[in-house]
């Protein structure tokens, strides 16, 4: 069973990014003394159940392709006639040339360089906020190293951080911390900070 399945997939992977299969058969009119023999395309009276099965992909790719998309995504694909196309044109949709990947990189980098927490936002809220950011650059091919990041984030900070980031630098573990620990040793931090207040 697990074998069908990787076999499907790739036969589904090979539709996207080759196009519709061709139902090929030996061609036994030719007698081939050496090497493979040559191959030509099956009529259809011919096609087994696998066949059908195999020349059915591409429309059950699409029907896969279609399901994923909202409307407007949909209306831009929508006149393309095999899964190969769809994927090509949503390739370009969301990733654009060269110059629209550095148009999109510039915004990230303004994004990580201006980012502060914003008055009244939880540290939930700031990490979320953060994080994809970090994670729009990552898939951009940016990235930055652990102290860079921690001290993005402690310089983001309002004012009343300060005591817990003054400590933070000076205990030198901010090349090693890992932005999901720096986060949670801050929301410990922010629920006692919220004792004392109270």
């Amino acid at each position: 069973m697990q074998t069908h399945l990787s076999a499907q997939d790739d036969d589904m992977w090979y539709i996207i990014t080759d196009g519709p299969m061709k139902i090929m058969k030996a061609n036994t009119a030719i007698a081939i003394t050496e090497g493979a023999p040559q191959m030509i395309e099956k009529h259809r009276s011919e096609w087994t159940t696998e066949d059908k099965k195999k020349e059915n992909l591409d429309i059950v790719a699409r029907d896969i392709l279609y399901k994923t998309l909202d409307k407007n995504m949909f209306s831009k694909i929508k006149t393309c006639t095999t899964t190969k196309k769809i994927w090509e044109k949503l390739t370009q949709l969301c990733e654009g040339n060269d110059q629209t990947k550095e148009n999109k990189l510039m915004v990230a980098i303004q994004k990580f360089d201006s980012i502060k927490m914003k008055s009244g936002e939880t540290m939930n809220e700031f990490d979320e906020r953060f994080s994809s950011i970090m994670i729009e650059l990552n898939s951009l091919g940016k990235s930055y190293g652990k102290r860079e990041v921690a001290l993005k984030v402690m310089r983001a900070l309002p004012r009343e951080w300060d005591v817990k980031t003054i400590a933070m630098r000076e205990s030198k573990v901010l090349n090693k911390i890992e932005l999901h620990d720096l986060f949670a040793d801050l929301k410990v931090y922010e629920f006692e900070l919220g004792l004392r207040i109270e």
